[in-house]
Formats: C-alpha cells, sequence, structure tokens
C-alpha cells in the first residue's frame, strides 16, 4: 500500500549546518518543574515544623531548683565543677514556642545576680529556662538523689 511519506520516511534525520545540536542536559532543563511561587515550599515547611510551649514552674519546683544551685555555688566556691543533668527550655529562633534539651554538662559557675548558669562547654544559660537539675556521678553516670 502507497501512503502519501513513503518517499521521505526512510530519509535520515535532517541536521543544521548553522545550530549545533542540543545537549541532553539542556533538553532535559526545559522540561524541568517550575516553580512559579520560590520561598512556598521553605515556608509550608516552617509552618509544619512543632515547637512547645514553656511551661511555668510551680514555686516548689523553682525552690528546688535554686537549692540545687546553691548547692553548685558551694561546690563553685569548693574549686569543683559537678556534672548535672540538666533540662532547659530552649526558644526558637523563627517563631513562638521552642523546644527542651536534656544535656549531661559540668558547670563552671552560677552567676545569682545575672540568674544565668555557665556550663565548661561554653553554653549560657538563663535560670529562668531551667526546667530540671540533677546532680550525678560521672564514674557511674547515674543520676544521684
Amino acid at each position: 500500500m502507497k501512503t502519501r511519506y513513503d518517499d521521505i520516511i526512510h530519509l535520515p534525520h535532517p541536521t543544521s549546518l548553522r545550530h549545533p545540536r542540543m545537549s541532553l542536559q539542556n533538553r532535559a532543563a526545559q522540561f524541568a518543574p517550575f516553580a512559579a511561587l520560590t520561598g512556598y515550599d521553605a515556608a509550608i515547611q516552617e509552618t509544619a515544623r512543632l515547637t512547645e510551649e514553656k511551661i511555668e514552674l510551680s514555686e516548689t519546683s523553682r525552690a528546688v531548683i535554686d537549692a540545687r544551685l546553691r548547692e553548685v555555688m558551694e561546690k563553685n566556691e569548693a574549686h569543683e565543677q559537678p556534672w548535672v543533668t540538666l533540662t532547659f527550655f530552649l526558644p526558637d529562633e523563627r517563631k513562638a514556642g521552642g523546644m527542651y534539651e536534656t544535656v549531661n554538662a559540668q558547670i563552671r559557675r552560677v552567676d545569682p545576680t545575672g540568674r544565668r548558669i555557665f556550663l565548661t562547654d561554653g553554653t549560657e544559660l538563663p535560670v529562668e529556662d531551667v526546667y530540671s537539675l540533677e546532680f550525678f556521678s560521672r564514674e557511674t553516670e547515674d543520676p544521684l538523689p
């Protein structure tokens, strides 16, 4: 059966003498997804990121932490840097709330006037952000009563 394209169907693909062939990578780039709203995905991810509200401690809990900080200051005066398990609130830099973090660390000193705790690793915390403070022995890594 004869069709109207029989005369050209078996000819080689035409190539231009003026324009070089486009690379496969450049051809693929033409069909890459297009993001009309730049930054939209990042904004959605930021909104979806969960934060916790800061828990306000009772007077009793605050008094226990203050008593333990006085103990730390006494040990600091005796040139000791006690090991503690410290749970504190870390405010989020981008949105309301934050998260609670627990670390095992040595307390270098406590500033009662500025109400700040200085750890040996250089971390500085406000006393108001401390949720719990437990002493532990570095040899056994068990919290002490």
